[in-house]
């Protein structure tokens, strides 16, 4: 192919496509003619390729089409569009469509921690079983309280290990059991704990140092619970759905939902290494923690609720997650 026969040829369309490119408002038809001369210049393109590979004229080519592309389909939002929009928009409305979920799972551990309490506290074989009466002693009167070591460090571990088991309870809800079990485990450990400090005459003690970073904390691991619970019942009942559309779209949103959760945990870690172990007053302490869980469920409830009333699922967008195939039935 003559490379100069054919730019002398098209050279005329590719100046208009760039011209066209470069306005700032078109009219219906200029719009039209966009469209056709960016769909002629993609086949001039591939022809040369294909034929002739000039690096030049491919350079040329390939400039005139980005920025028709650019101008067809619009510009990239900026990043932190997108960061807002997920912190606004599609986090609050994924823990606001688990919201009663989150709510019974966490009667329900209470439930769990409560009765495993009462019993490790009432039953001296049950107390017996947890620890020896030495180590019983020392983890009441020492490693209890000096566990909790202010510190961006402790913090840190905290973060980690909370984030940890809240990752394994979203995607262990995919067999349902696991997510039960983690649950489970959680709450009866730490209704045990509580159980044997109150048989110790150390229940304010318990309470003192739990609540602050706790409210928090154990909130995240009850809504990461009831994300994987969630998940497992698309499984079970995909609505209108195709079951494979159901479990994709709830993946998805679930994602969100660890990422989320992941911030929580870190503001919980961050209670817990500067506020729990500190000097100040234990029911200034618990007031911080009180606030810091409001803060979390009214951020649920306010933009949750506009959110999803506004259409938002915390699923990604369409042009993200692609196009759904429509399907009958």
């Amino acid at each position: 192919m003559d490379i100069d026969a054919f730019t002398a040829v098209h050279a005329a369309e590719w100046d208009r496509l760039r011209e066209l490119s470069a306005r700032r408002r078109l009219d219906g038809a200029e719009s039209d003619e966009l469209v056709r001369l960016y769909q002629s210049v993609a086949t001039h393109l591939s022809t040369v390729r294909s034929a002739a590979p000039d690096p030049a004229l491919v350079t040329r080519l390939s400039d005139v089409l980005n920025r028709a592309r650019t101008r067809i389909a619009g510009a990239h939002e900026p990043a932190w569009r997108e960061v807002t929009r997920f912190a606004t928009v599609s986090l609050p409305a994924a823990f606001y469509r688990i919201r009663w979920w989150s709510h019974a799972v966490t009667a329900a551990c209470l439930l769990v921690a409560l009765v495993a309490g009462v019993h490790v506290a009432t039953s001296p074989e049950a107390l017996a079983a947890l620890m020896t009466p030495a180590e019983q002693e020392e983890y009441v009167n020492e490693a209890f309280a000096s566990y909790y070591d202010p510190g961006i460090g402790f913090a840190g571990v905290v973060w980690t290990n909370n984030a940890r088991v809240a990752a394994l309870s979203v995607a262990g809800g995919i067999t349902g059991f696991f997510t039960l079990f983690v649950l489970y485990q959680n709450a009866a450990s730490v209704g045990a704990i509580g159980g044997m400090m109150a048989a110790h005459d150390e229940l304010d003690l318990f309470l003192t140092l739990i609540t602050p970073h706790g409210l928090l904390e154990l909130t995240c691991i009850f809504v990461a619970g009831a994300a994987g619970l969630r998940l497992f019942w698309t499984i079970i009942d995909p609505g209108h759905r195709k079951r494979s559309v159901a479990l994709a779209a709830e993946g998805r949103a679930l994602i969100t939902t660890v990422i989320g959760l992941a911030v929580a945990l870190g503001v919980s870690g961050l209670v817990e290494g500067f506020v729990t172990g500190s000097e100040l007053y234990w029911w200034l302490k618990i007031v911080i923690g009180a606030l810091v869980l409001a803060a979390f469920w009214a951020y649920v409830y306010v933009l949750g609720r506009r959110a999803v009333r506004a259409g938002a699922t915390g699923d990604l967008a369409e042009h993200e997650s692609g196009a759904t195939v429509v399907t009958a039935g």
